[in-house]
């Protein structure tokens, strides 16, 4: 059992819509570059599924630019991707924030 693996493949999708709102657009050959930077090693067969499917929920739009001389699908964030974005920043803010407090809590509750 990988769980940093586990981790980084749920991610993908945030840091996507992340780098999607935040550097104006992405590309595929771009977004799989910095992913592997982080350490996650993803195929154009797994990236450009999950790039249609955030596409078709709305929180993606593309069209083709031309980037470094090349014809590419840029997809940048819509608005709500944008806003998706800010709900997933809070969720992981308050996850990251009980996991990385090591005060004890007084409410051991789940």
């Amino acid at each position: 059992m990988d769980l940093v693996r586990d981790l980084l493949r749920g991610v993908v999708p945030v840091h996507v819509l992340h780098h999607a709102a935040e550097n104006g657009g992405v590309y595929g050959a771009w977004m799989t570059d910095e992913l592997a930077h982080h350490g996650y090693r993803i195929s154009p067969g797994t990236l450009y599924p999950l790039l249609q499917r955030l596409e078709d929920a709305g929180l993606l739009t593309s069209q083709e630019q031309t980037v470094d001389g090349r014809v590419r699908r840029v997809y940048t964030a819509t608005t709500a991707g944008i806003d998706e974005l800010g709900n997933l920043r809070r969720v992981i803010g308050e996850l990251s924030g009980e996991l990385l407090d090591p005060s004890p809590r007084e409410d051991n509750s789940c």
